[in-house]
């Protein structure tokens, strides 16, 4: 092959795209690889979105916290308490069989209430009560002895600088090791801050409470085992774990890339490599509180206590310890130790497997040479469906993981290098239908018009025919006495066409006011529809407030049009609409022939909208709907039930209903008066008492409000005669079928 025809060769066969996109691959590699603060920000982000739709379900409550809340200090006074009293919690609780208790809070300090303390510190007092006050054991010894008299987990904390040395004399948790040296992989904080020595002496474990959260402050992640003043310590959550079992020594597991796992007898906590665990929350739970007064004054169900694990905490305003958490935004720190001890006792539990970054590169790796490698074959659309199925492929598989094995798989990383791989051969594709446009056009021009050619240039897709199925209201608006109004301009068709435009022009504003859509005009008559093209999520209340807002500017047209009849000398005949609205599932898009189309709809609900029209005029409504649509408007406008039809050229009958107003007349007494006389009649008529429904009729005839009624009452008055003398058969459902359309 020669030099100079190289180039063109590797233009036709392989293209600069794929070359670049190559190049992106690559970059997006190494992007994970350092793994930068945004790039890890949307992988947790999107883990949280996981646990948002699929939070962690409560099978078992087998932890209780005792809450130090501001009944508790209300009643005894502000914190810290005097150990006393918590050694009369911790006796009440081992009383009532809590398995191991647990304080989310550290003593480093002795007790500011020691009776030697007070001895020394509080004045006028005689030498012979400071000489028995010494005597007395100190506050930390009582509490002390209750720990050593039960199964007590201590709370410590890491601390950002180091402290005073560390006692080694003070009891340190046994560990043990397999397989690399974890430490270089845990968490380090410089300082360790522990209890005073007489409390560690008693009690059966130590545990560090500190979380540590996010950069952006979300807890996601609870260290299972931490490094603090070079002191390896495990989680106060995991030391609970560890005197449970009984166990004497955790075992920490350890590869090349980080820790896997942290155990004790009967559990295996899996972790991330820094030792933590992915935490799968639930909702925050209430149940699971008990107020800290309850306990002392015993009164508390004993199985709350009994059985559980007993963690010690605060959620009073001022000492509690509020963190974010992907499932709520304000959740006490004390609840998250909960929550880890339930997922690890239910064994609910999420990992990030230290082999799912292999899955991740392997999948961008794979994911993105197939679509370097055949995308360009596509064209626009058809990239960016596939595009899309790629997407939902990488998601999909993402969420099964979680789902059904609670491993955290990032979709991400493949989904930013495949999405930035398909915007450059987008772009690209883009180039090249550019210069086919310009082909098209210059290929047709002589034969089509210029609109067509542009048409097909832009948008070839849009020439196909076929349509959507989507839920929509129909409108159909009718001029009633049309045929009257049209006689008087017999000679003066232009004026008649003026009067249309100006009676069709207020009607199209307050349709398209209230987000419709002209499909047509039928000589004086208008279709229109709602939640297309545009999706409205209201389109059954914007189709009534419109169907209303037409009633109201006929009104005002025929306001000005008497005042001009009244000054030209001529006669007055008002213009009056009847309206037909319906909600259901239509199909909407191009129809027509493969010559020429519109954009309408059609269906079996746009029949019935346009039949409900027909019926304004027989029941004296100007506003007819369907059942659909009136369940929907309901709570926003009058409604008043009208018949039970079977509509010609249907087989299911369907209630009608009129709108006869906004919220303002559904409350007013008048249409309350209407509506009751009307249910009344209705009643009767259901259920075939032809006196009851005539007697009610006649008594709606005597009210204030029956001009409103009057042509209904005629329709029904009719209807009842003709089943006196001759009944409805026996399975009559009410239903009454329509002779005409």
């Amino acid at each position: 092959m020669k030099l100079r025809a190289l180039p063109r060769w590797f233009k036709r066969r392989i293209g600069y795209a794929r070359l670049l996109c190559l190049a992106l691959l690559i970059g997006f590699a190494a992007l994970r690889v350092a793994d930068p603060a945004p790039v890890e920000e949307i992988r947790v982000r999107t883990f949280d979105f996981f646990q948002r739709i699929d939070p962690r379900q409560k099978t078992a409550r087998p932890v209780t916290i005792v809450d130090i809340d501001e009944k508790s200090m209300e009643k005894l006074g502000q914190w810290p308490w005097p150990r006393t009293r918590l050694a009369d919690l911790i006796t009440e609780l081992t009383r009532l069989g809590a398995v191991v208790i647990a304080f989310d809070a550290v003593f480093p300090e002795p007790d500011r209430l020691n009776p030697a303390l007070a001895a020394d510190t509080f004045r006028n007092l005689d030498e012979e009560t400071r000489a028995k006050l010494r005597t007395l054991p100190s506050n930390d010894q009582i509490f002390a002895d209750a720990i050593r008299k039960s199964r007590v987990v201590l709370g410590e904390s890491g601390l950002p600088e180091e402290i005073a040395a560390l006692d080694k004399t003070l009891p340190v948790t046994g560990l043990a090791m397999l397989g690399e040296e974890p430490q270089r992989f845990m968490f380090d904080f410089p300082g360790l801050l522990r209890n005073v020595p007489v409390l560690e002496h008693a009690a059966a474990g130590r545990g560090l409470f500190t979380i540590k959260p996010e950069r952006d402050g979300i807890v996601r992640r609870v260290p299972m085992i931490m490094q603090a003043q070079g002191q390896t310590m495990p989680s106060l959550t995991f030391e609970m774990l560890r005197v449970a079992s009984g166990s004497g020594t955790i075992l920490i597991k350890a590869e090349r890339a980080g820790i896997t796992s942290i155990g004790v007898k009967g559990f295996q906590i899996p972790t991330d490599h820094n030792g933590q665990l992915w935490l799968h929350y639930a909702r925050n739970d209430a149940s699971i509180y008990v107020p800290a007064i309850n306990v002392l004054e015993k009164n508390v169900a004993p199985d709350m206590i009994a059985g559980k694990l007993v963690l010690i905490g605060t959620s009073a305003v001022g000492i509690n310890d509020i963190k974010t958490t992907p499932v709520a935004p304000a959740m006490p720190g004390v609840e998250i130790h909960a929550q880890v001890l339930e997922s690890a006792l239910t064994g609910a539990l999420i990992s990030q497997p230290i082999y799912g970054i292999v899955i991740e590169f392997a999948t961008a790796l794979l994911v993105g040479l197939l679509v370097i490698a055949f995308a360009p074959l596509f064209g626009p659309v058809s990239l960016v469906i596939v595009g899309s199925v790629f997407a939902s492929v990488l998601v999909g598989t993402s969420a099964y993981f979680y789902v059904q094995h609670r491993l955290l798989i990032d979709f991400t990383y493949p989904l930013m290098s495949t999405t930035a791989i398909y915007l450059t051969l987008i772009f690209s594709a883009f180039v090249r239908e550019q210069a086919q446009r310009r082909q098209i056009r210059s290929a047709f021009g002589q034969y089509l018009s210029p609109a067509l050619v542009e048409q097909l240039a832009q948008s070839p897709e849009k020439l196909v025919l076929g349509g959507e199925e989507r839920e929509m209201t129909i409108m159909f608006s009718d001029m009633r006495g049309f045929t009257s109004i049209s006689e008087t301009y017999k000679s003066d068709p232009q004026g008649l066409t003026a009067l249309m435009n100006r009676f069709l022009t207020p009607l199209t504003n307050a349709i398209l006011d209230r987000k419709g859509t002209i499909d047509k005009y039928m000589g004086d008559a208008i279709m229109a529809f709602w939640n297309a093209p545009l999706d409205d999520e209201d389109h059954e209340i914007n189709a009534c407030e419109a169907a209303l807002d037409m009633l109201d500017r006929v009104d005002e047209l025929n306001r000005a049009r008497e005042q001009e009849a009244k000054e030209e000398g001529r006669p007055f005949i008002p213009l009056n609409i009847g309206v037909g609205l319906n909600t259901g599932i239509c199909v909407v898009g191009n129809m027509g022939s493969d010559q020429r189309f519109d954009y309408s709809v059609f269906g079996d609900s746009v029949n019935l909208a346009s039949r409900l029209e027909g019926q304004s005029k027989e029941y004296g409504f100007p506003i007819i709907v369907g059942s659909t649509t009136a369940l929907a408007v309901k709570d926003r406008f009058a409604i008043l039930e009208l018949d039970f039809i079977m509509v010609k050229g249907k087989k299911e009958p369907e209630v009608i209903y009129a709108i006869a107003g906004r919220e303002n007349v559904a409350q007013s007494g008048r249409f309350q008066r209407l509506r009751n006389l009307t249910i009344e009649m209705l009643a009767c008529y259901r259920n075939r008492d032809w006196e009851g429904a005539l007697a009610a009729i006649e008594r709606g005839r005597k009210t204030d409000e029956a001009n409103a009624l009057e042509l209904l009452y005629n329709l029904y008055e009719a209807r009842i005669r003709g089943y006196i003398e001759n009944p409805p058969p026996e399975d009559w459902s009410g239903a009454f079928a329509l002779l005409t359309k």
